[in-house]
């Protein structure tokens, strides 16, 4: 099945960020790629790509460590890197007309001269990014670079004053937030203005070899480069590892553009130089043309979803959208990839193999955008983990260049496969599928050399005790697992093993085992049975990235459950302290890390997967206009649109980006759209007025429009509401009602209406 988008062609009409001139705004004149790039992680910032581009490139301005990249507070450019996924890097560029340094700097050395190295100081207000496009004025290298991008390409474009001595740095060795060594590496001279070279990279998880062709648009003086303090001049090829890197020189007139087209590729140089030709060529040397298409790519997708209201909430959403859409294709234009074993594979033609940061929670998130408006690319999710599967034996929960890497410790891949068939996106083995799916839940998790967690790695004590003990691992992993089983029991229903069907839904009740029949909280055990002493409920110690009183709440797959075990109205009153308590600290908790000791008193922290859905399970426990008070609240204080505010937490490469969006609508997936008849949880839409253009595959396209009538930052409350005409009186909505076209219909008013939407 191939991806099917609606295509709505526009004009040209200018790329450069804010871009707010015009009387008419496209969908992509809405992102602002700087939202939330100070203080923010290495895969977020504002480089230019297109949507699931292995090229994300762009300025990198920061030290080696954690949240390294770009921030938008400091103001220079230690050079322009090609690859910004999880855990990997890839081939910077920089030009450079000060005296020449092979060192990069301390980015917080902001002058010229004697240890300030190649970095260059930027007019601030000269840099200018959207979708597609990233430019800015080097102050110290005394030009304007302009950068756009393909999948597999980076297209550069750097015009300078009259000069005799231009060089244009190669580097391979650079901060990084996860730290990257060159293990070897070469630079050939091809010509007098091509270069070619490869740099094999140990990462996080193993290594990769990323090979890489780069074209001039004019012949260079001279290939030159450097091996540790060793710098070699007017050569032919350089070879060594660590500190290597290479610059060609030029002599140029007054305001001429010196440019640069890189074709990157991780299986090998006939793929890097086949993914440049492809991608590319078209363009010739029309840099504006090439900065064109990517916009087009973009606004294509991001017109899928219509919305109608404020300018700030415009903003808001198409950022976010635009976010959830920014993960990596791996696989080169051929169809051939590396696996996870380091071995050359070949895809059917028209596959293609995604990567990306872990698909923790996404169920909550970026899967219902996918079914709905790009079903295409959910479909190449699955093929992609069916291929793992088959190459490798497992599927992956966080493919990073395609290693399997096993973050976050929960394999919610299987989430995404399972909501996939659910809904109808099958063009593959479902066989096969099944297969990958059991697999994960019968077999013991194990680690590849090279590479990290496969599977459940606890799973043997699970299927012993019921849970994960404290002395062996965290609780949370006990919910990530009984969750995961429910979505195989679906499965298993549905290619009709009832025999399957009974042992899964039987374990997914193990959550209820790590219960607290007293405290009513989840609270960790060890393995003969007793309760941890000394609990703190706020103690992030035995758990990922969160604490006892926020992973209560988290079984998605049984909230009548938990309302049973809690009693309606401690579930209510505890829910509804925890979200006032909250918003002090906009519903985030902004010094929580992995198994902190102590996390302080936070309740909700919509800034990390595990705690995304507290705000609609009052639609569960009998007070919906909760739901609509509290999501509203999240989309409002939780989510800014400057570069210091984007996101209150984590961005995680589209996941906070893919709630808002959803959430925006005025919908959401509890249980992540696994069950064999998906339901739409319903909350007050942000927008007057929504129309989602349903991908053709279901029903024809038509599209769905969600009306709010009388929506205001005031009006926030469903009072009455209708489906194509008729009374709606539950806060449900059908995922097939929805692909099948139509309207739903919303009077919002100032105060609750407590009679509606009560779930009996």
């Amino acid at each position: 099945m191939k991806l099917i988008l609606t295509l709505f062609i526009f004009g040209w009409i200018g790329f450069c960020y804010p871009a707010y001139a015009q009387s008419s705004r496209n969908p992509v004149d809405y992102v602002n790629v700087f939202t939330g790039t100070s203080n923010s992680r290495w895969m977020l910032g504002p480089y230019t790509a297109v949507p699931y581009g292995m090229v994300q490139l762009g300025p990198d301005n920061q030290e080696e460590g954690w949240m390294s990249g770009y921030d938008y507070s400091i103001m220079n450019v230690t050079g322009f890197s090609h690859i910004h996924a999880w855990t990997m890097a890839g081939l910077m560029v920089m030009p450079a007309t000060q005296d020449f340094t092979k060192e990069n700097g301390a980015s917080s050395k902001a002058y010229r001269g004697a240890g300030s190295g190649f970095h260059s100081r930027i007019y601030k207000e000269t840099e200018k990014a959207s979708p597609g496009y990233y430019s800015c004025e080097l102050y110290d290298a005394d030009c304007k670079a302009e950068l756009t991008a393909s999948t597999h390409c980076g297209f550069h474009k750097y015009t300078f004053k009259a000069k005799e001595d231009v060089r244009i740095l190669l580097i391979l060795n650079f901060p990084t937030e996860y730290k990257i060594a060159i293990q070897s590496a070469e630079f050939n001279k091809v010509g007098n203005n091509i270069v070619e070279g490869f740099a094999n990279t140990k990462a996080a998880f193993g290594e990769y070899k990323l090979y890489f062709t780069i074209q001039f648009n004019k012949p260079f003086k001279a290939l030159n480069g450097w091996q540790n303090d060793t710098v070699k001049t007017n050569i032919e090829q350089i070879t060594g590892k660590k500190e290597i890197g290479a610059f060609v020189t030029y002599s140029t007139t007054d305001n001429e553009a010196i440019m640069m087209k890189v074709g990157l590729s991780l299986v090998d140089m006939k793929g890097a130089r086949n993914n440049l030709r492809t991608e590319l060529d078209s363009f010739g040397w029309n840099f504006e043309a090439a900065v064109a298409s990517a916009r087009e790519k973009w606004n294509n997708l991001l017109s899928t979803i219509e919305v109608k209201g404020s300018e700030k909430n415009k903003e808001k959403f198409y950022t976010n959208f635009y976010r959830s859409f920014c993960k990596q294709t791996w696989s080169d234009v051929d169809g051939r990839y590396v696996d996870p074993l380091n071995r050359i594979q070949q895809l059917p033609k028209g596959g293609v193999m995604y990567g990306g940061d872990a698909f923790w929670n996404t169920f909550w998130n970026y899967n219902t955008i996918l079914s709905l408006i790009a079903p295409g690319i959910m479909n190449n999710w699955v093929t992609t983990q069916l291929e793992l599967f088959e190459k490798t034996g497992w599927t992956n929960n966080g493919p990073t260049g395609l290693k399997l890497t096993g973050i976050m410790e929960v394999t919610h891949e299987i989430a995404l496969m399972v909501s996939a068939y659910q809904k109808g996106i099958r063009d593959y083995d479902i066989n096969k599928l099944y297969k990958a799916v059991r697999h994960n839940g019968v077999e013991q998790g194990k680690r590849l050399p090279g590479n990290g967690l496969s599977g459940m790695e606890r799973l043997d004590i699970y299927n012993r005790l019921g849970y994960v003990p404290l002395e062996v691992d965290a609780a949370s992993r006990t919910l990530d697992y009984a969750y995961t089983d429910f979505c195989t029991a679906q499965m298993a229903k549905a290619m009709k093993q009832d025999a399957d069907y009974k042992f899964f839904i039987n374990r997914s009740q193990n959550w209820k085992n790590q219960f607290h029949p007293e405290l009513k909280l989840q609270v960790p055990k060890d393995s003969s049975g007793n309760w941890m002493k000394k609990f703190d409920q706020f103690s992030g110690k035995h758990w990922i990235e969160g604490n006892s009183w926020q992973y209560t709440w988290y079984v998605p797959h049984d909230i009548n459950g938990l309302i049973y075990l809690m009693g309606q109205d401690l579930f209510n009153k505890r829910l509804e302290e925890g979200f006032e308590k909250s918003v002090k600290h906009n519903f985030a908790a902004h010094a929580f890390d992995r198994h902190q000791d102590k996390a302080y008193e936070y309740y909700i922290n919509h800034g990390n997967e595990g705690n995304m859905q507290p705000s609609f399970l009052f639609n569960y426990s009998g007070k919906p206009w909760l739901t609509q008070k509290y999501s509203r609240a999240i989309l409002d204080k939780f989510y800014g649109n400057s570069p210091y505010q984007g996101w209150e937490g984590d961005e995680d490469e589209g996941q906070m980006g893919g709630w808002f969006v959803i959430a925006s609508m005025g919908l959401f997936e509890m249980n992540g759209g696994v069950t064999d008849d998906p339901t739409f949880d319903l909350t007050s839409p942000l927008f007057e007025e929504i129309t989602i253009h349903v991908d053709k595959m279901y029903n024809g396209g038509k599209p769905f429009v969600i009306k709010a009538i009388s929506n205001s930052d005031q009006n926030i409350y469903i009072q009455s509401a209708q489906l194509n005409g008729k009374p709606l009186n539950v806060p449900k909505l059908k995922f097939k009602d929805l692909v099948n076209g139509g309207e739903l219909q919303l009077e919002m008013g100032s105060t609750p209406n407590i009679g509606w939407g009560v779930i009996k």
